[in-house]
């Protein structure tokens, strides 16, 4: 299986401008500069796509897991907090927070850690990264 994505970039780092599509459609030229991505631009940016890709791969992952031990979700939110950092050799992703709440009727709250454990560290989004990811969860009633 294999999937797509393309970006556009029109002009110099700070004047310029561009914009990214996927094969779905689901983005279709939407637009994205250096204000958008470094200022408060309107507009995406590559760490906001990727936090959505492994938010969305995470949760997945996690519904997966849950039920091979049983465990189906009423919910699970994930929210990725992806570091955009300057470094000495330019700039670095060197870390991912996933922040997780899930509603998940009688579940043990130790199999729903160590469920929510191996999401993280298994779902193929995660796998990608060289960056350090981090996983804040919380089991909610």
């Amino acid at each position: 299986m294999k999937r797509t994505a393309s970006a556009h970039w029109q002009g110099g780092l700070k004047d310029g401008k561009g914009t990214v599509s996927t094969q779905s459609g689901v983005l279709d030229e939407q637009q994205y500069s250096f204000g958008t991505r470094f200022e408060d631009g309107k507009g995406t940016n590559p760490e906001e796509l990727i936090g959505a890709a492994h938010a969305g791969c995470f949760s997945m992952a996690l519904s997966m897991v849950l039920g091979e031990h049983d465990m189906v979700a009423d919910s699970i939110d994930t929210k990725a907090t992806v570091h955009l950092e300057e470094q000495d050799d330019g700039f670095a992703v060197p870390k991912i927070h996933l922040e997780l709440r899930a509603k998940i009727p009688g579940a043990d709250v130790d199999k729903f850690l160590e469920a929510a454990e191996a999401a993280k560290e298994n779902c193929p989004i995660s796998k990608l990264f060289k960056a350090e990811i981090t996983l804040d969860a919380k089991l909610e009633s």
